[in-house]
């Protein structure tokens, strides 16, 4: 199969499995192609894999997944969709193939989301629902049901989290996508959507600089390999964002490492923005 048919149809796949309905805005708005070739490659999707797809529902303006729907050319991961969704994802243009270097990323290990639980999320963060769910945490281990209203997925470096209005707590809180459980259930609309959730529509600047048990040699390594200013380096962020951000930077506020090579920077204005942190 050629490069392009087969990126054409990991899109197909992608949007099909995870949202459980593909339309041809998807294709159009993704590859720059009209509803008329859209509409035709996703039937040639459906030629090659039948029983992927059902047919064309005028009244969802779409073709709906199958419940015996077959993965051929995306992972499990729902991080290969959240990425996609992200602008992080997309496969490489058969043109820039040439003008790659050999490099190797970090994978994380897969976290368990399923489809029948991002389908209905996806769905109420786009037409602002509450939605039912069964969620285990930590603190809470044996799961309990709650009603949220969510907003927002958001990648904290090693995992994906859902910013979203509890209404249990009364307040915006952060939920691990891998902690739901069954297939949470679309409610009704919400007034509760991320122009209210205060933490998040904050922005702070964290302040970092090297160590100061550090000699002055060591010092300017970091201050060089961050490109700081005066030896400082200033990080702008959403409030909420700001824990996950100095964790995925080994930045720890709570204690100073025995060893400074292992700390290697400290969080300068911790007073400013304690009351932001866990």
């Amino acid at each position: 199969m050629e490069e392009i048919q087969q990126r054409r149809f990991w899109l197909v796949e992608l949007i099909a499995y995870w949202e459980g309905r593909l339309a041809t805005t998807h294709l159009r708005a993704f590859f720059g192609i009209s509803r008329q070739h859209a509409s035709n490659e996703i039937n040639r999707y459906r030629e090659t894999h039948p029983g992927n797809l059902l047919d064309y529902r005028p009244s969802d303006r779409a073709h709906l997944a199958s419940p015996y729907f077959e993965r051929h050319y995306i992972s499990a991961d729902v991080a290969e969709y959240l990425n996609w969704m992200a602008g992080l994802g997309a496969h490489t243009s058969p043109e820039h193939k040439g003008c790659q270097l050999p490099n190797v990323v970090l994978r994380h290990p897969a976290r368990n989301v399923i489809p029948q639980v991002m389908r209905p999320l996806v769905k109420a963060i786009r037409e602002q629902r509450r939605v039912e769910v069964d969620y285990g945490s930590i603190a809470n281990p044996d799961r309990e049901g709650r009603i949220i209203v969510p907003h927002t997925f958001v990648n904290t470096g090693l995992r994906w989290h859902l910013r979203a209005w509890c209404e249990k707590n009364q307040d915006y809180r952060d939920f691990v996508l891998s902690r739901f459980h069954g297939q949470p259930e679309v409610l009704d609309k919400s007034p509760h959507s991320a122009a209210g959730d205060t933490a998040w529509n904050t922005e702070i600047t964290l302040i970092l600089q090297p160590d100061m048990r550090l000699s002055a040699e060591q010092k300017a390594v970091l201050e060089y390999d961050y490109s700081m200013e005066g030896g400082q380096l200033y990080l702008k962020t959403r409030a909420v964002l700001a824990s996950y951000l100095l964790k995925e930077m080994q930045v720890n506020t709570k204690m100073l490492d025995g060893r400074p090579e292992a700390q290697q920077l400290v969080l300068v204005n911790f007073d400013d923005v304690k009351e932001w942190l866990f």
